[in-house]
């Protein structure tokens, strides 16, 4: 067991992965209050565990893992007492990303990711993050070829998806000439 961190080293490493737990938050919470609570939530859960952080272990790892316990506990939560959000609506990791409005194609990738379940969400997202598979499993607590699985199992489900999201499109063209 490492020695809790004192404020300022804690202050410093929320400062420096504050990207990573917003994105979290945004990917989870469509609400910008329901986002604040979860980083905030998120670094209330860090701070209780501290002490048991292993510097052997990347920083990520250990933030990745209780930042999408958080965001997954309180979807589930909120999820019992909200209606879905309507389809229309932009993901929220693009807004992370900072990128500019994303493509009609993105836009309609990030709807079918954003129908994933918790831990297939948390799958994609870790895999777009550039992680590789034995992070993926270190953070979810799963076996490396699980994740390859489940990636490869996801992967086909948001091709199928995407497909047909197009022939859906191209029937209403057709419909409205």
């Amino acid at each position: 067991m490492a020695d809790p961190m004192d404020v300022p080293r804690f202050t410093d490493l929320l400062r420096r992965h504050a990207g990573l737990i917003h994105k979290i938050a945004y990917a989870y919470c469509r609400d910008n209050t329901d986002r604040e609570d979860v980083v905030q939530e998120v670094a209330v859960q860090l701070w209780r565990c501290r002490d048991r952080y292993d510097p052997a272990f990347a920083e990520t790892t250990w933030i990745y893992r209780i930042a999408l316990n958080v965001a997954i506990s309180f979807h589930r939560r909120e999820r019992r007492h909200r209606a879905r959000r309507s389809a229309g609506d932009v993901h929220a990791i693009t807004i992370a990303a900072g990128a500019d409005e994303p493509s009609e194609a993105v836009q309609e990738l990030l709807r079918c990711i954003d129908d994933l379940g918790p831990l297939d969400k948390a799958l994609v997202l870790l895999h777009l993050d550039g992680n590789q598979h034995a992070a993926i499993g270190e953070v979810l607590g799963i076996s490396v070829s699980n994740v390859g699985t489940k990636l490869g199992r996801i992967k086909e489900r948001l091709r199928e998806a995407l497909e047909g999201a197009r022939e859906r499109r191209q029937e209403q063209d057709d419909a409205t000439r």
